[in-house]
């Protein structure tokens, strides 16, 4: 499959994908061969039977482990070989993003009012001002933490088994709009207008991030099977605002027939069709759609909110997003209304368990906008400079993106050990840890060794890298790894990584992938028993 190189005058050089996009991260190019270091400890049989399988024949496996308090390396295979890493390089860009910004930091979204009051007329414009708040409260559950499920509505598209999240995603908006009218405005003789001006789009970072972020920038489509063959299927969509509408062709099929629900859009995206098939007795099926232009959704939303709350706005709901008509500053402008986020912890929290694309590159764009730049490229500078100070040998790092799709993406296993190392050392090691997925408990370790021994004592960010290998009609996987920590007895924890580059599944079926990711895990779950003394 070709591979799309575009020039570009700065550090970053290669943006495109390839094939299909899984739970993180994209493309196979090349992999570094050495010859592995002697293991510190003998291989634990049962990983050596995972690593000999006729899928791995041509692939490379690298594993380490160490005590970050003593040093000991136990396990080292290719340990300083760069790997393609997936969405384990996550561990980096979120982890300087938490230096940056802090733990305990909150995104406020402010609303002014520009123009004049006369009693509860407003002259002039509400502008909100974008901060680069992930959810915007779509996802904040009553006890101020942030809600997820084991695979994202993100990931709909591609990966089986997608699921929403209970909290309206409008949630934050109609805060905002109650507010406004609490605050005494009930007539707006104006616009609403949306302040991006916090950072500038990025293409090169895929999907890109936006200072207005509603829904993920996504239109939730949710197909449910009719009361048998032939019926229609039902359908339900959210976030609902204008003009976006939604149509469906799908049908229902026989019971235990694999459902195929595709989705097409209009230019704007704001004409969605949903076709294909649902399997009659089947769970309902997610998918999704993009909102192509955030800050004309974000106008609309919040006019429709402010008139759910009572606040009427001369200027159409549908429109363009008036940008130009922005002050220079909102000295003198009062703020009306504003959201405050939960914890950036929270929002890392659901980055690394289930491998938030959009999330991770926001990040590069936050810790730019830190330095008062709005070029999400002057993010790098800014994790360079934190790993250093982290004690992670930089160059045994390559990064294009925050997530770990892009092509460029390399790291050795001993870096992200370095990484782990490092939080190992801070106050926040707990609060860290227990952000990552957990073996046969959460995120996207969620359905991986259930009932075994080593349920809740392997924490690790999981990665994902795919295509499609035309030649041979199935999936080359270019990468699936973990990192993190593992249990070794109550209260210790080594760091470790295992994974796999140059992989291949029997068939095109997505579900190869999924062996592969469960391969993997069961490598990290014998590590660590292993390590306990449980064989």
């Amino acid at each position: 499959m070709p591979l799309s190189v575009t020039p570009r005058p700065a550090r970053r050089r290669i943006a495109g994908s390839l094939g299909v996009l899984l739970a993180v991260g994209v493309v196979l190019i090349g992999l570094i061969q050495a010859a592995p270091s002697a293991p510190r400890r003998e291989l634990d049989p049962r990983i050596a039977s995972i690593m000999r399988k006729p899928d791995y024949r041509h692939a490379q496996w690298g594993l380490f482990q160490q005590d970050p308090q003593t040093g000991k390396v136990t396990q080292s295979r290719y340990a300083g070989q760069f790997f393609i890493p997936g969405s384990a390089a996550k561990l980096f860009s979120v982890s300087g993003t938490w230096h940056t910004l802090g733990g305990d930091h909150h995104f406020v979204t402010p609303v002014h009012a520009v123009g004049q009051r006369r009693n509860a007329t407003l002259k002039g414009d509400l502008d909100l001002v974008a901060q680069g708040d992930l959810t915007l409260g779509g996802r904040t559950r009553k006890d101020g933490n942030v809600a997820f499920t084991a695979i994202d509505h993100t990931y709909a598209n591609d990966v089986p088994g997608a699921t929403l999240t209970p909290q309206d995603p409008l949630a934050g908006i109609d805060q905002l709009a109650r507010q406004v009218r609490q605050s005494g405005i009930r007539r707006v003789d104006g616009d609403v207008v949306i302040d991006a001006r916090l950072f500038q789009l990025d293409p090169a970072l895929s999907p890109v991030p936006t200072p207005l972020i509603i829904n993920d920038n996504v239109i939730d489509l949710l197909s449910t099977p009719g009361a048998g063959p032939g019926a229609p299927a039902g359908l339900d969509w959210r976030p609902k605002v204008a003009p976006y509408h939604v149509t469906s062709s799908v049908r229902t099929v026989a019971a235990g027939t694999a459902s195929d629900i595709n989705v097409s859009s209009s230019a704007d995206g704001t004409r969605i069709q949903l076709s294909g098939t649902i399997a009659a007795g089947s769970a309902p099926v997610l998918r999704v759609a993009a909102i192509k232009d955030p800050n004309a959704f974000g106008r609309t939303a919040l006019i429709e909110a402010l008139k759910r709350a009572g606040v009427e706005v001369r200027a159409k709901a549908v429109g363009p997003n008036r940008a130009r008509q922005l002050p220079r500053s909102y000295q003198g402008a009062p703020i009306v209304a504003r959201y405050t986020s939960p914890s950036y912890a929270q929002y890392a929290k659901l980055i690394l368990k289930v491998s938030h694309n959009l999330g991770a590159n926001l990040g590069m764009c936050l810790m730019a906008t830190s330095k008062g730049s709005t070029d999400c490229e002057a993010g790098f500078p800014v994790l360079a400079t934190f790993l250093e100070r982290a004690k992670v040998d930089r160059k045994a790092v390559q990064l294009a993106d925050g997530r770990g799709g892009n092509p460029a993406d390399r790291t050795t296993p001993q870096a992200l050990a370095q990484i782990l190392t490092y939080w190992q050392r801070t106050p926040e090691a707990q609060r860290f840890r227990t952000s990552l997925p957990i073996l046969g408990v959460d995120g996207t370790l969620a359905d991986s060794c259930r009932n075994c021994p080593s349920r809740g004592k392997v924490f690790a960010k999981t990665g994902t890298a795919a295509g499609g290998d035309l030649l041979n009609d199935r999936l080359a996987v270019g990468a699936e790894t973990t990192a993190g920590y593992l249990e070794t007895r109550k209260g210790h924890y080594d760091v470790f990584f295992a994974g796999v580059n140059g992989a291949a599944t029997p068939t095109a079926d997505i579900n190869g992938v999924l062996t592969i990711a469960n391969d993997v895990s069961d490598v990290a779950a014998y590590l660590q028993q292993q390590a306990a003394g449980q064989h």
